[in-house]
This record gives C-alpha cells, sequence and structure tokens, in this order.
C-alpha cells in the first residue's frame, strides 16, 4: 500500500532527528527539539490542509497526502535538527570530541545496547500492557471501547508532561552523577518527583471537577458520555501514579539502572494488573471499570516499587553498584 510505504520510509528521517534530538538534549539542550517539532507539527497540519484536500493549488491527493505531508515534514526535521548539532557554536567541542573517536568502538556500542535495549523492553511492556487492556475493553462492544478511548486519550495529554518532567530528570541525574556529585543527582530525582506530585495531582483534580464535561469534546451519545465520566474518574486518581511511575524510570535511567525496571514492568503490568482487569472486567462483570481498576494497581505498584529503588540507589555516597549497570 502507498500510504504504509511512505510512512515507513519517513521513520528513517524521524530516527535520524532522533539521534540528533538525544544528543543534544543529554547536554541539557531541549529547546531547539521542541520548537522543531512544534514547527513540523504546524506544517503536517498545513500540508495535510494542502495535499489531502486540494487547497492553495496543491493535487488532491486524498489519504496518500497526509503520508507526503508526514515525510516530508520529518525529512524537514532531520535537516533542521542535524544542522543545529553540527553547526552550533556550543556544540563545537563535542564534535570535535567525536570526530576523534569516529567509528564503532565495540565497548561503548555494548554499553550503549546494555542501556537502550533494557529501556526498549520495558516501554514494550508498558505500551503492550495498555494496548492489550483495550482490546480486552474493545470484547465488551463499541460503547466501552468508545468511552475507553476519550478516557485514554485524555489521561495521555496528561502523561506528555509528566514525560517531560521525566526526560529532564534523567538529564540532570545523569549529569551530576557524571560530576560525581551524588547529593546533586538525589536532589534532581526528588525536586522531578515533587514537581510531577504537583502537577499530576492538579491534572487529576481537574478531571474529577470535568469529568461530566470533557468526554462532550469527543462524543454526543450519552452511554458514551456516562461510560467515559466514570473512566475519568479512575484516570483522575492514576494520574499521580502514572506520573510518579515515568518520573522514577527516568530518574533511574539517569542512575544507568535500567534491568530492574523492565523486569518491574513485566510483573506489575502483566502479573498483576492485566490478568487483574481481566478478573475484575469478566469474572466480577465490572465491564471497563474493572479493567481500568487493574491499570491503576499496576501503575501505582510500578510508582512505589520504583519510588523505592531510587531512593535506595540515590543514598549518599551511591552503592558501587550502581556505577556498574
Amino acid at each position: 500500500m502507498p500510504w504504509v510505504r511512505l510512512i515507513f520510509l519517513s521513520f528513517l528521517p524521524l530516527m535520524i532527528f532522533q539521534g540528533f534530538k538525544q544528543f543534544a538534549e543529554g547536554l541539557g539542550l531541549t529547546r531547539q527539539a521542541m520548537y522543531l517539532s512544534v514547527g513540523a507539527n504546524l506544517l503536517n497540519a498545513l500540508l495535510c490542509y494542502m495535499f489531502v484536500f486540494g487547497n492553495l493549488g496543491a493535487p488532491q491527493m486524498g489519504m496518500i497526502g497526509a503520508a507526503w505531508a508526514t515525510l516530508i515534514s520529518r525529512v524537514l526535521m532531520a535537516i533542521l535538527m542535524a544542522t543545529y548539532v553540527l553547526r552550533a557554536a556550543r556544540l563545537r567541542p563535542y564534535r570535535e570530541a567525536a570526530a576523534s573517536g569516529l567509528g564503532l568502538h565495540g565497548p561503548t556500542l555494548r554499553r550503549l545496547l546494555g542501556l537502550g535495549s533494557p529501556i526498549g523492553v520495558q516501554m514494550m511492556f508498558e505500551m503492550g500492557a495498555f494496548s492489550f487492556s483495550a482490546v480486552m475493553i474493545g470484547w465488551l462492544g463499541t460503547t466501552s471501547l468508545a468511552a475507553h478511548q476519550i478516557a485514554i486519550n485524555v489521561a495521555s495529554a496528561t502523561y506528555m508532561a509528566a514525560s517531560g518532567i521525566a526526560a529532564a530528570a534523567t538529564i540532570r541525574v545523569g549529569n551530576m552523577r557524571g560530576l560525581g556529585d551524588a547529593e546533586g543527582a538525589r536532589q534532581a530525582g526528588f525536586t522531578a518527583y515533587g514537581l510531577t506530585f504537583l502537577f499530576m495531582g492538579a491534572m487529576g483534580l481537574i478531571l474529577i471537577l470535568a469529568r461530566e464535561f470533557i468526554p462532550y469534546f469527543y462524543n454526543n451519545d450519552a452511554a458514551v458520555v456516562a461510560q467515559a465520566a466514570t473512566l475519568l474518574l479512575i484516570a483522575a486518581l492514576f494520574q499521580i501514579s502514572d506520573g510518579l511511575q515515568v518520573v522514577g524510570l527516568g530518574a533511574l535511567r539517569g542512575l544507568e539502572d535500567v534491568k530492574i525496571p523492565s523486569v518491574v514492568a513485566l510483573l506489575a503490568y502483566w502479573a498483576v494488573a492485566l490478568p487483574l482487569g481481566y478478573c475484575l472486567g469478566f469474572k466480577l462483570n465490572m465491564g471497563a471499570v474493572g479493567i481500568w481498576i487493574g491499570l491503576l494497581t499496576g501503575l501505582t505498584l510500578v510508582a512505589g516499587l520504583l519510588l523505592w529503588r531510587f531512593r535506595r540507589l540515590s543514598v549518599v555516597p551511591m552503592p558501587a553498584a550502581v556505577a556498574v549497570h
């Protein structure tokens, strides 16, 4: 299918963008990638308006036009991000250091894979659990699935802010640890925890107060709105757990602790959350509410275990085991 081929092709510039973006963000330079991401999304919307519907003199291409818009936007993102990293004066020392060590260095490659692979596995376990929960809710019918999509979309929006704080925690904890400032690393991690607790707590309160109103932005069906409002109440309860677990992951990544969190994700989501959700949803006839209670339980378990682990590993002075993860 042409649409799939174009979208697949667009992943190459997206990966290039991500590589340069992660390099810059590791040095604390986060605004450039943000500006490019926002600009690329606006460009994508404009190009979709042009190519999908044939506006502003562009040919009407339908769905294929959306794929071309995505490809063009991602190519531009990659070019501009690469240009910034390769040309910015403030990054010259890092470019010179990188140029002196070009090539695949075995120990460095193994270290990168050793850090990156468990992170990818952890993300697979988490996203897979949420995806399978949607499959289970789909077994309940279209009304429940529509309500689930509304609630998870709203919860995902607030999660993005916590995810950004988690990325900042990774950078600051990692930088402080690299400088040998164990107290600074611990302080950075717990500051991120505190900021996330306050923000997600506020978001949870907003969801509680506006849960009857928010679903109408998505759907006017009374049954869907009523069920979505109930799920948003549960989403409000797991705002803090969801935020703290992602910040815990970020802080622990700054300590290069990535293997145990992936095991925690596997057990909490696949051995606790999904089985519990299935039992509550289908055996006890609680429906989508039961499945969401299972997710709430899993998120809370992950958040608690990761907080405990960060508290233990960030004790001053840091245990030697942390440095060899």
